[in-house]
């Protein structure tokens, strides 16, 4: 099987890229304080959890193998993947500010 070029790279690295920035995050946020969680902690950490669901899959959906080897099915899935996992950390960032 070759080594994959073009896109495939290109949203793995991203898609790591962003998940460390929310792991980041979510360390500055204080998941580890001592204080009791409320509603919105809760709605934080459930959108960034699916953000990094999202985000972590986008390298083995890219390079998962398929038929005929010109087929992008794959990359689409992957990319819908990565836009999905964008906007679930940012909605949890935007959530941790807002609330």
């Amino acid at each position: 099987m070759p080594s994959p070029t073009g896109s495939v790279p290109a949203l793995s690295g991203a898609s790591a890229t962003i998940f460390s920035i929310g792991i980041v995050f979510l360390g500055y946020w204080g998941m580890y304080e001592e204080t009791k969680w409320h509603v919105s902690d809760v709605l934080v950490f459930v959108f960034a959890l699916l953000g990094f669901a999202c985000l972590g899959l986008v390298p083995w959906v890219a390079t998962a193998p398929v038929e005929p080897d010109t087929s992008d099915s794959r990359v689409r899935i992957a990319r819908h993947l990565f836009l999905a996992g964008v906007i679930a950390i940012w909605l949890a960032v935007t959530l941790s500010v807002i609330l």
